[in-house]
């Protein structure tokens, strides 16, 4: 057996275990810590190594930490005082929305169009950079959450981003340390969703 195959043999166990350790914690209950740059930087690292049938990268990030957070709140505060049954207590929510964990990352779905890749393989590997940056954070004892909530879809928001017409937001994973424990939730059970051809 090669060096390679006993490595992965005694890694299997230990990465399995993480990932059926896996589990979100909820945006509005996460505290700092957040990653560092080195481990930010790693977090991305392994979010670039998604299938990307092309070598398309059909995806980007967009990084909110620190004074950006604040700023995103601005920009979200300001779109949502344009809507006609916007509250103070509202705007105040949504400015306060990317506080909540100390790090967000901003997952940009770009495809293109009239080239032989389809465009749903294009956003699947953009779900899965989302994907594996989740499970990343959660290999370095981080916990994170992947989703979108009404700005992914707002066009102002979007517009201000400096999103293309062809650009979506897959999500954003927020990343930081949670409040409490967090506690599973039931999963369905392997076979009930799985049938053999």
């Amino acid at each position: 057996m090669s060096d390679y195959s006993s490595t992965l043999n005694v890694a299997a166990p230990e990465t399995l275990n993480l990932l059926l350790s896996r589990r979100s914690g909820s945006a509005k209950a996460m505290k700092g810590p957040g990653p560092d740059a080195a481990q930010l930087r790693r977090i991305l690292a392994a979010g670039v190594r998604v299938p990307d049938h092309g070598k398309l990268a059909p995806w980007r990030f967009i990084i909110f930490e620190g004074e950006g957070r604040a700023r995103m709140g601005d920009v979200l505060a300001e779109c949502i005082s344009q809507e006609r049954d916007s509250s103070p207590e509202r705007i105040e929510q949504e400015r306060a929305r990317f506080l909540r964990a100390p790090v967000v990352i901003g997952v940009v779905s770009r495809v293109r169009e009239q080239i032989p890749i389809p465009v749903w393989e294009q956003q699947m590997s953009a779900g899965a950079a989302c994907m594996t940056m989740v499970i990343a954070a959660h290999a370095m004892g981080f916990v994170a959450n992947w989703i979108t909530e009404w700005c992914a879809y707002h066009p102002k928001v979007l517009e201000r981003l400096g999103l293309k017409p062809t650009e979506r937001i897959a999500g954003f994973i927020y990343i930081g340390h949670p409040v409490e424990p967090l506690e599973d939730r039931p999963r369905p059970p392997v076979e009930s969703i799985t049938t053999r051809f």
